[in-house]
């Protein structure tokens, strides 16, 4: 019989996201862990599975789906049961059974080979590996038909399946036919578990993208593995802890217990309970399942101390298998929102408090630590928004300690940044990309999402940005309750008029997250919001505006920005990761080589994509 290790945690970060860097919560986690004396292994499957695609052995299986799909239907046809629809499949399938699987295993070899080496920074050869990619991405996918399966933008989804969806939730994990994640579990997961035999296997869900691939690898691991204590956490758990909370099947079939709100210290004290040294009615943030049935919701919280937290460990990471050709690792100075106002957004209902944040001197020396540890010159500070206070004080700390590295972060628009030594010391202690949240350039609209943007202001950081060689990409949208087709058109006019101090641009249109201050407040913004009882998993909520741009107004402003204005920031390139190489690699925030309107077919590759 196997004996489960109950101080060892496996850590499973599930598809999908950006696979061009490690994901900052599996080696925060880890670090706290490893303090407390817990063995901890760390599997960033969302990196092992975009490499595991582009592999001989991967398309081979693949081929064979196809083959056995191909099968099925001409078996249905032969008793006259097949549909129109499954006759077009059919027909897809066949023209891919002549596929060159031997040329598509070596070209997408070949375009790994290119994006972790220094060939990544010749344009033509990096969008050629990016659209290999992509090309093999097409074969995977229609062979888990309806689903649709990409490289990137990270847009997968299973399509008769939705992540919204309770019920479908717990169904798709037996579905072999369309669930892709299913075989990725079988072949990345379950052989590293069964070499470990961890104790606890904790699931961090952080985005709602990881929604279905976590609950799928969940459900099979309960299954496969009944002695392994199953939890999952990360934001997205935290912001359906109720939903989670009220559905028993979800502990039946998929996980043991789900933990809250931040989770290093949490995850400490649950691998205490597993091992008998402490109640698992006393450990904190979490809800579990009582021996009898009933699901128990511990009243203990606890959040933590970041001046008391190690620094992220990043050992036993991936780190050959992203697609990038230097090391990017993520940094967190402060939790929460320094800012805490807008009305549209939801990510302080992933925390207890809102805002804490490390001194400034502790950042600096952790980052020399990281740096001295791992080797790497990038730095991606992942922070809600970086406050200015520490935009201040951080590059002179920098310089001071003759610490070489680049940095990047999101940032709002600031009138305490307008000073040029700022943006000169900045520059200097390696600052070259910055991601400015706009939202509207329309007056009232940014009072109304209490975004207190100064326009004027805004300009002045643009072109300070601009003067000392930092890429500024910003961020908006259309849509907001009661924004008229007019006060949209001057956040369009807005890009357009200064595109030459705007590098890169992503829009959107407004969604109403079920956790943002204007859901909370609906009567105030004169909106009437149409909810699905069935759709108990919803992280976001259709609705009808009394006055203004309506749901389907605003999506056709934001189509129609991407069809007609778009052209001036469409990049070869669409990865944050992969911009900021660029950037820092050629030491400038000019980069015409990698616009597609300087390319010569750039009519046939321009593409809405925007960057993650």
């Amino acid at each position: 019989m196997v004996s489960n290790d109950k101080n060892k945690v496996m850590l499973l970060f599930p598809p999908e996201w950006v696979p061009t860097a490690p994901y900052l919560a599996l080696p925060t986690l880890t670090s706290v862990l490893r303090q407390n004396g817990v063995e901890v292994i760390q599997k960033d499957v969302n990196v092992e599975m975009f490499d595991h695609f582009f592999t001989r052995e991967f398309l081979q299986f693949v081929m064979g789906r196809i083959n056995e799909n191909l099968k099925d239907l001409r078996f249905k046809e032969r008793l006259g049961t097949i549909t129109e629809e499954e006759q077009e499949l059919s027909k897809m399938l066949y023209q891919y059974t002549f596929l060159d699987l031997k040329h598509h295993a070596k070209k997408v070899g070949r375009a790994k080979d290119i994006i972790r080496s220094k060939e990544f920074y010749e344009i033509d050869k990096a969008e050629w590996a990016l659209n290999a990619f992509r090309e093999v991405m097409e074969f995977i996918s229609i062979s888990y038909y309806p689903a649709s399966i990409n490289f990137y933008p990270v847009e997968s989804n299973l399509n008769i399946y939705r992540p919204w969806v309770s019920d479908d939730l717990l169904k798709a994990p037996d579905d072999e036919k369309v669930n892709i994640y299913i075989d990725l579990c079988k072949q990345l997961v379950f052989p590293a578990v069964e070499k470990e035999q961890p104790g606890i296997i904790g699931i961090t869900l952080g985005t709602p993208v990881q929604l279905m691939s976590g609950m799928t690898f969940a459900k099979l691991l309960k299954r496969q593995f009944p002695d392994i204590h199953i939890t999952v956490g990360g934001n997205i758990v935290t912001r359906l802890k109720e939903e989670f909370g009220k559905k028993k099947e979800f502990f039946d079939q998929s996980f043991d217990s789900f933990i809250c709100y931040e989770g290093e210290h949490a995850l400490v004290e649950l691998v205490e309970a597993i091992k008998g040294e402490r109640e698992m009615s006393n450990v904190s943030n979490l809800t579990w399942r009582e021996p009898g049935g009933r699901i128990q919701r511990n009243d203990k919280m606890h959040q933590e101390n970041v001046s008391e937290a190690p620094i992220p460990d990043f050992d036993g990471l991936p780190f050959d298998k992203y697609f990038a050709p230097e090391m990017i690792l993520p940094y967190l100075g402060t939790r929460g929102c320094y800012w805490g106002k807008c009305t549209f957004c939801d990510h302080g209902a992933g925390y207890i408090d809102q805002f804490r944040a490390k001194h400034a001197d502790q950042i600096v020396d952790e980052l020399a630590q990281i740096q001295a540890k791992y080797k790497n010159k990038h730095f991606l500070f992942t922070d809600e928004s970086f406050p200015p206070a520490l935009f201040i004080k951080l590059p002179d700390l920098i310089i001071e300690r003759g610490l070489d590295f680049y940095w990047t972060t999101l940032i709002r628009f600031e009138s305490q940044l307008i000073e040029p030594e700022i943006w000169d010391k900045a520059a200097k202690s390696g600052c070259r990309s910055l991601y400015f949240g706009l939202e509207s350039a329309n007056e009232r609209i940014i009072k109304l999402v209490k975004k207190d943007t100064k326009i004027d202001v805004a300009i002045q950081n643009l072109n300070e940005a601009k003067r000392v060689g930092i890429w500024s990409h910003v961020m908006g949208f259309f849509g907001f309750p009661s924004e008229t087709q007019e006060e949209a058109e001057d956040t369009r006019r807005f890009l357009l008029d200064y595109q030459d101090i705007i590098h890169s641009v992503e829009m959107y249109f407004f969604v109403l997250y079920k956790n943002a201050p204007v859901y909370k407040d609906i009567p105030n913004y004169n909106i009437t919001v149409e909810s699905n009882p069935d759709h108990d998993l919803a992280l976001d909520y259709y609705y009808t505006p009394d006055s203004g741009l309506s749901i389907n107004d605003a999506m056709k402003r934001y189509e129609t920005f991407y069809q007609n204005d778009f052209e001036p920031w469409a990049l070869r390139l669409n990865a944050r990761e992969h911009v900021y190489l660029y950037i820092t690699h050629f030491g400038t925030n000019n980069l015409p080589q990698i616009y597609v309107k300087n390319h010569p077919d750039h009519e046939s590759i321009l593409a809405p994509e925007v960057m993650m």
